[in-house]
């Protein structure tokens, strides 16, 4: 039986997000930090074997003060992360237990993710040592090499726009990092392209939306609502009131 271990990216800088008081996985979204919500459905599974949170050393302070407890009663491991992304995922990866199979990376600034997504990816990756879930472009595309002006429509009939949870065989990752070299990619899919490895595709979710800017928050409220309420019995913090964060 195939075992998991997730590695949650929230490493970032969140330039885009604009908030004084929160990076964007740490954000507030009904009372509850974002990157809560997909840690609750990864922990629900019996299959994963270890959580991880990847995190900004800038935040360490503060996440733990907050989350420390909770990252207590839930078993969730912190790793401080890179200038990069794939730094951070390097950092978590050397963290992962030897006995998982598997190794899931997700973007922890994207909580609407379901259960039946994950099943989905979980389930293609017993076949697929690269899994990615992805959904269809369907808006018209435009070149603009300076921004202000079209040079010319891009067509869109075989482009997708790729989603996390990712899943990879976890011998695979390690030997995909141990051979990136100076290669920077902006997820780990990108980085098997690069060094020739097959990756599958599974039907994404248009709600499964990565929280960018503040308005974000508010589709992403509405995603959450037309969604089955998760059920979880553990408390999320038992200590603290989110709002305390900032």
């Amino acid at each position: 039986m195939p075992k998991f271990s997730v590695i949650l990216a929230a490493a970032g800088k969140s330039t885009r997000f604009r908030d004084p008081n929160y990076k964007k996985p740490f954000a507030l979204l009904n009372r509850k930090a974002v990157w809560l919500y997909s840690a609750e459905l990864f922990l629900k599974r019996n299959d994963v074997k270890q959580v991880i949170i990847v995190i900004s050393p800038e935040d360490k302070d503060e996440f733990l003060g907050k989350y420390g407890p909770n990252l207590a009663v839930l078993g969730v491991e912190v790793v401080l992360g890179g200038a990069e992304r794939s730094d951070s995922v390097q950092n978590a990866l050397a963290k992962v237990d030897s006995d998982s199979t598997h190794v899931v990376i997700h973007d922890a600034a994207r909580p609407c993710l379901n259960a039946d997504l994950i099943e989905s990816v979980f389930q293609s990756s017993k076949t697929n040592p690269a899994v990615i879930p992805a959904v269809p472009v369907t808006s018209t595309l435009k070149l603009s090499k300076n921004g202000s002006a079209v040079d010319k429509t891009v067509d869109r009939s075989h482009l997708y726009e790729a989603q996390t949870p990712q899943v990879f065989e976890r011998e695979l990752l390690i030997s995909m990092f141990a051979n990136r070299g100076e290669l920077k990619p902006t997820d780990e899919s990108q980085l098997a392209e690069e060094l020739g490895y097959p990756i599958a595709i599974v039907k994404g979710s248009v709600f499964n939306i990565k929280i960018t800017s503040k308005q974000d928050l508010a589709f992403a409220r509405a995603c959450l609502e037309s969604q089955p309420k998760p059920k979880f019995d553990a408390p999320i913090h038992p200590f603290a009131d989110d709002n305390l964060f900032r």
